[in-house]
């Protein structure tokens, strides 16, 4: 059995199709109780993230594993696999960790260094545990992944200057408008992103800021942190037409911004007094309907332009990228021993009981002809007899351990388990 990583990501897809493949939180469980059903699949754990949708699994067969999330992915997004199979891309065993491993210390994000993502695997990790499709191999790795994340942001200072998702869009914004002075700004949402951006508003002299969201509780609280106004989403369109920026980063799972509303509000600000919207837009799916790029008046900017925008900053922190991989090399080697050493334990172990009962069974079998020894010379039977069997199993128990976590060991495994009996 092999643990494995199948899924897509920013750095290989286009940002339509990564929305169809979004797994929203509200359908997690119902995702895991899918995947757990499939006849190749151990445990399960889904990852899904403005940058990336990703399924570990503890496979019972690679090639029949990868079928099965194959599948999964094409039946949650109704597009069939050659729309996104050669996108797909597949890590096993220590690739598998180093993989988790980058993406906990934000080596893999849009972002580099973001601090967003280590909650995001714990909580998908969280999710697992309560549906009850995380078993031992996924919470090894996933509590492992979790242990590096904050050692790179604890030891490190990959996780200085823009660190989030959230706080980038709002540096790419005040950069396009030259300064936050007096505007007006909305704030569509009030999750995590949400919330990082109204905190990264924080002391920018605003004049204002208005935050829309189903939850109207959740609203008025989020705005109370910045002396702003909760904004009812049926009043969208009023507070679209006094903004200067919208910034917007929900988990629907549909447009929540359409080009024809968008339309109504520009012709309404042109016709009185003319001022351009810029619109941020860092959700996936997309919360604003793309063709509102066209818009007279309208900039448009997304996750794209958002990388872009990152990667110009990373210069500061290239230094910090060398020393969390050296970091995260160092983990993978030491997540390899341990799971190496659980791997071939119980083997080992087994064969140390076998040789045993041989032992005993043997000295079992002469006892009438050792009634005459004293008690002495009974210990020193005992102890040749044993030190006769751990000098048998001291070289096959070494090279076992030695090969664990490889094909070779999973070959004298099998050769020790057929051998043996065990």
């Amino acid at each position: 059995m092999s643990v494995v990583v199948i899924g897509l990501s920013h750095r290989g897809v286009d940002l339509d199709l990564l929305g169809r493949m979004t797994v929203p939180d509200t359908d997690v469980v119902k995702a895991l109780t899918d995947l757990s059903s499939r006849p190749n699949i151990g445990e399960a754990v889904v990852l899904s993230t403005c940058n990336r949708v990703e399924v570990y699994v503890l496979a019972e067969r690679f090639h029949g594993a990868y079928d099965d999330v194959r599948e999964f992915f094409s039946t949650w997004s109704h597009l069939p696999p050659e729309r996104f199979a050669d996108a797909l891309y597949v890590h096993y065993d220590l690739d598998c960790a180093r993989h988790l491993f980058e993406v906990t210390a934000g080596l893999d994000s849009a972002v580099v260094g973001e601090a967003e993502v280590l909650g995001q695997v714990r909580k998908a990790w969280e999710r697992a545990q309560e549906a009850g499709t995380a078993g031992p191999a996924l919470n090894l790795l996933f509590r492992h992944a979790i242990e590096v994340g904050k050692r790179a942001r604890t030891e490190t200072s990959i996780g200085r200057h823009i660190a989030s998702v959230s706080s980038a869009a709002v540096a790419m914004a005040a950069e396009r408008l030259g300064s936050f002075e007096g505007r007006r700004i909305l704030v569509l949402g009030a999750g995590e992103m949400a919330s990082g951006m109204v905190r990264s508003l924080a002391g920018s002299g605003v004049a204002e800021v208005m935050v829309a969201n189903r939850t109207w509780e959740r609203s008025v609280e989020l705005a109370e942190q910045v002396n702003g106004r909760a904004v009812p989403l049926g009043d969208l369109a009023e507070a679209l037409a006094a903004a200067d920026l919208l910034l917007t980063g929900t988990g629907a799972a549909e447009l929540m911004v359409l080009h024809a509303d968008l339309a109504d509000v520009m012709v309404a600000r042109n016709a009185g007094d003319p001022r351009p919207l810029l619109i941020v837009d860092v959700a996936v799916p997309r919360d604003v309907d793309p063709d509102a790029a066209a818009l007279d008046g309208v900039t448009l900017l997304d996750m794209d332009d958002l990388r872009t925008f990152a990667e110009a900053g990373l210069t500061a922190r290239r230094g910090e990228i060398a020393l969390v991989r050296e970091l995260v090399n160092a983990e993978v080697d030491r997540f390899g021993a341990v799971t190496s050493a659980r791997e071939v334990a119980p083997l080992v172990a087994a064969l140390r009981d076998r040789a045993e009962l041989v032992r005993q069974a043997e000295i079992d079998r002469v006892a009438t002809r050792l009634e005459g020894l004293d008690e002495r010379q009974r210990d020193a039977i005992e102890a040749l007899t044993r030190a006769i069997v751990a000098k048998l199993l001291h070289e096959p128990t070494v090279g076992l351990k030695e090969a664990a976590g490889t094909p070779r060991g999973e070959r004298l495994a099998e050769s020790l388990r057929h051998l043996f009996d065990l």
